[in-house]
């Protein structure tokens, strides 16, 4: 690899870097995973640059998720902790949790992929078509699995509780 950044590889990482990250975060609901994740799809990015054309963002964002939806089913065994991390002081949120958290919570008890479309279509607002095209599966498919995870969020016990699965909306044919 080579130790100089590709033509306009580091302005893409710079503009465009904490959108990836949101991603990231979302898939993976933890910082340093989320952190992880870019950083090993930029790495593959890095070494096709010259190959993409255009639409760079597009083709980092499917290198996430594909990392994201084939990284949970791999053991990773090359880190090891020696020594005792200190705890970290948590915020004080004796008056509620976020509606950020709350949300984020509800989206993770998703499976990967429907965590995947959901993050694509609702947070990125992707068409079926550009979602399907991002994660190689049919318009069908992105249809059914956004179905799907709509109907698993109305129910989730995190949105429940706070009366935001009433605003989950719901597709024809499927009732409450």
């Amino acid at each position: 690899m080579s130790r100089t950044a590709p033509e306009g590889f580091t302005e893409f990482v710079v503009t465009r870097g904490p959108s990836l990250h949101r991603t990231a975060v979302l898939l993976t609901r933890n910082q340093a995973s989320a952190e992880d994740l870019v950083q090993t799809a930029l790495v593959k990015a890095w070494r096709s640059w010259h190959r993409i054309q255009s639409g760079h963002e597009a083709y980092v964002r499917r290198i996430i998720v594909n990392e994201f939806a084939t990284g949970r089913r791999r053991l990773w065994r090359g880190e090891q902790s020696f020594a005792d991390v200190p705890q970290a002081v948590a915020p004080d949120h004796s008056d509620g949790v976020s509606v950020h958290e709350t949300l984020i919570a509800a989206l993770a008890t998703l499976p990967p992929r429907q965590r995947a479309i959901v993050v694509l279509r609702f947070f990125h607002d992707y068409t079926e078509s550009m979602t399907a095209d991002t994660l190689g599966i049919s318009v069908g498919t992105v249809k059914s699995q956004t179905a799907r995870a709509l109907v698993s969020l109305r129910v989730s016990e995190q949105l429940v509780d706070t009366g935001f699965s009433r605003s989950v909306p719901l597709r024809k044919g499927l009732s409450s």
